[in-house]
């Protein structure tokens, strides 16, 4: 008697968790499609309409509200751009009592994601201090790390998200620590932009090609992964149509960043002198990129483009 053999069926793959992100900017909008697209299912809020018409194109779930997010999902990534905003969030979040778990990515003050986490903590919920590095155009590419501190168990839990969105994460220890790391890889970023830009107008003034100029220059010594991202911008000299960080955003990460190191005592001569140049960016145009830098240094130097024909 023949044996039937049976095949068997390959088991069907477990559709990944729901994930909500609260604050659908430039990074918020960006982490919410590379999930979609890794395949978590994605539900959205923020206060700007075109932001949730955004992630439903992207394929993601708008939500009317956080408590929408909150319902939907118990893992729940806020990206926003003040510290009154993560207070509201926060304190809206805590009204409903799920014990869910926030992925607090944005820059600010530590004291007040101190208050956001014993906020949430009173309801059984956890808040992890997770920065990210990078700008909105690396977040679409998912080229952004991330710093994430606080309950080490709860990270863990939450890894599988992080690379859904990120090309790499760093445990970096107690709560606040991913800030602080975030703080020293901005000041980086603050100082490389501006130094990117001095080269440029150098290169420019003196007669070199711009575009000949950023190619040579990213292939010596001084090439940075700012002069990459923004080097293209300064070649154009245009700053407002792929903005992968506003100005008026970064003002408020100066403000942070500044305000942490006079409280530690620690003196940063190259950071302070960049902050004219990017309040006077700010002041020209809010909205454009921090690569427009570059046009306060041409102005400086009395620089004007000449126009392509």
């Amino acid at each position: 008697m023949k044996r039937r053999s049976f095949r068997r069926r390959p088991a069907s793959p477990k559709p990944k968790a729901k994930v909500g992100v609260i604050g659908l900017g430039i990074m918020g909008s960006a982490m919410a499609a590379n999930l979609e697209r890794g395949g978590f299912r994605v539900v959205g809020y923020d206060v700007a309409p075109e932001a949730l018409r955004q992630l439903k194109r992207a394929g993601g779930e708008p939500m009317r509200d956080t408590r929408g997010v909150a319902d939907a999902a118990a893992t729940i990534i806020t990206s926003l751009p003040s510290a009154s905003a993560l207070i509201q969030v926060v304190s809206e979040l805590a009204q409903f009592g799920r014990k869910v778990v926030v992925i607090e990515t944005s820059t600010l003050p530590i004291e007040v994601k101190e208050q956001a986490r014993a906020t949430l903590a009173r309801r059984g919920a956890v808040l992890l201090d997770c920065p990210l590095s990078g700008t909105g155009a690396q977040a679409r590419t998912k080229d952004i790390a991330v710093y994430a501190s606080g309950d080490p168990a709860s990270y863990r839990a939450i890894v599988p998200v992080l690379e859904g969105f990120s090309r790499v994460n760093y445990y970096v220890g107690p709560f606040g620590n991913g800030s602080k790391m975030k703080f020293a890889a901005n000041l980086l970023v603050a100082i490389h932009n501006v130094a990117g830009a001095e080269a440029m107008v150098l290169a420019m003034k003196s007669g070199l090609d711009p575009a000949l100029a950023y190619k040579v220059l990213t292939d010596g010594a001084g090439n940075s992964r700012m002069f990459q991202v923004r080097g293209p911008m300064m070649v154009k000299g245009d700053y407002s149509s792929d903005v992968t960080m506003k100005l008026s955003v970064w003002q408020k990460d100066m403000n942070v960043i500044a305000d942490f190191a006079k409280a530690n005592g620690c003196p940063t001569p190259l950071f302070s002198a960049t902050a004219p140049l990017y309040i006077a960016a700010t002041a020209n145009d809010p909205t454009e990129d921090t690569g427009a830098v570059c046009a306060v240094i041409e102005k400086l130097a009395n620089y004007r483009r000449k126009k392509r024909r």
